[in-house]
């Protein structure tokens, strides 16, 4: 059966009410004679009519509540429909704006710009292991299995600890600059074998180093507004001196020259540097895509670095060793990723970054045995939000080439003020 809504049903009451009222108004002016022949039926249809109308009227209340009823059911339903996609809110105050989640991004480039007139200060720990294998054969071969000569097998391992102590500040809220002071400590061992004697014993070569690192300097703008469909454009410029110790002021292991390390030395230096020894420069787009409950990451950039003349290289004896003019190649980087906000606090980022580094020049012809080398790393990264001013940012970094470091491993936290 169909069951009328309330606006039909008062409008259906409001109908009969309004028949019943023409025919009462029929009624009241027929003839007398009809009057007067059975005014006992018109009693009777009065008071019948009086009935329907008290009982029209009684209806027509009863559906003014429930529509009142079903109004104040409502708007709870609403709210409740609202809160399910929304975190509540005062009644009669506008909603607080809802900040996007804090996501670790496995790159060192930030991903959120310091707010104008605010101060961060960032002290960062990270490891580096890396290890190589070299294997020179001198001699000659009478077929491809048979060697006549010597074999010179050298393995290579680096450990390097860099401290480092960051500072951001927001000009505006697009705008932030950066200063980065570190201190950097490393040391390798060297296994070999002497190419010159048939000998199985191994030599092993220790070296280190430790002194101020490559003071850096860096500014980020906020190319767009973002949002929607669109990601956040993030320029930046980042330089680099040359403050750490020059590879060309440690004293390198040869007697007068290392053109020929196998009869005057292992060409190893005896202090390792702390600095790269170049000027370089380092302009980068980063760009951020907030997709909840994650965000999607990447960036391109490009290291030149400036080329120095005049070189020489400091050997045993107190002697030097003329290089002329270097200039290392040049290092395109990409990298992108994945954050993932697990709860409020807590976030986790994957992501991977490649480095395609070009060959060094010196005098201007490449440097012989110099090629175009592929760096690869794998990267994890895991953060903790302790507070709003405090965050706790760990990453792991796994080479993916021979090249590319096998481990590093960095801690940051930041403060803000």
């Amino acid at each position: 059966m169909k069951t009328n809504t309330p606006n039909e049903q008062k409008n259906l009451c409001s109908l009969r009410l309004a028949w019943l009222c023409c025919v009462s108004t029929v009624l009241a002016v027929s003839s007398p004679v009809h009057a007067q022949i059975a005014p006992a039926a018109v009693d009777d249809v009065s008071v019948k009519l009086e009935k329907l109308q008290q009982q029209l009227t009684d209806q027509a209340r009863q559906i003014e509540i429930l529509q009142e009823g079903r109004t104040q059911k409502s708007e709870p339903s609403s709210i409740s429909a609202t809160d399910d996609v929304s975190r509540p809110v005062r009644v009669g105050a506008a909603p607080e704006p809802v900040a996007p989640p804090v996501v670790a991004i496995a790159s060192e480039q930030p991903g959120i710009l310091t707010g104008k007139g605010k101060l961060v200060l960032e002290p960062s720990v990270q490891y580096s292991y890396s290890s190589s294998n070299r294997v020179a054969l001198v001699g000659y071969t009478v077929i491809p299995s048979l060697l006549i000569g010597l074999v010179d097998v050298r393995e290579l391992k680096r450990n390097s600890l860099t401290g480092a102590l960051a500072l951001r500040y927001g000009l505006s809220n697009r705008l932030e600059l950066e200063a980065k002071v570190p201190y950097v400590y490393r040391y390798d061992s060297t296994v070999s074998r002497v190419v010159a004697e048939g000998t199985a014993n191994d030599n092993v070569f220790n070296t280190s180093g430790k002194a101020l690192g490559d003071l850096e300097f860096a500014a980020r703008y906020q190319l767009n507004q973002g949002g929607g469909s669109w990601p956040y454009l993030i320029g930046s410029l980042r330089v680099k001196s040359r403050t750490g110790k020059d590879p060309f002021e440690v004293v390198t292991n040869c007697v007068t020259a290392c053109t020929n390390a196998t009869t005057n030395g292992n060409g190893l230096p005896l202090e390792l540097p702390t600095g790269s020894g170049f000027y370089s420069v380092q302009p980068g787009l980063t760009w951020l895509f907030p997709t909840d409950p994650g965000v999607f990451f990447g960036g391109v950039s490009y290291t030149h670095s400036f080329k120095r003349s005049n070189l020489s290289r400091q050997v045993l004896n107190g002697q030097f060793e003329s290089i002329g003019t270097v200039a290392p190649g040049g290092v395109m980087g990409l990298n992108f990723g994945l954050g993932l906000a697990l709860n409020e606090k807590t976030s986790l980022s994957l992501g991977v970054e490649l480095n395609s580094v070009d060959r060094t020049r010196q005098n201007g012809v490449p440097v012989l045995g110099s090629v175009r080398t592929q760096l690869a790393s794998l990267l994890m990264g895991y953060s903790f939000r302790q507070s709003k001013d405090t965050t706790f940012n760990l990453s792991v970094s796994a080479g993916l080439t021979q090249d590319t470091p096998d481990l590093t491993v960095s801690i940051r936290i930041p403060f803000s003020f």
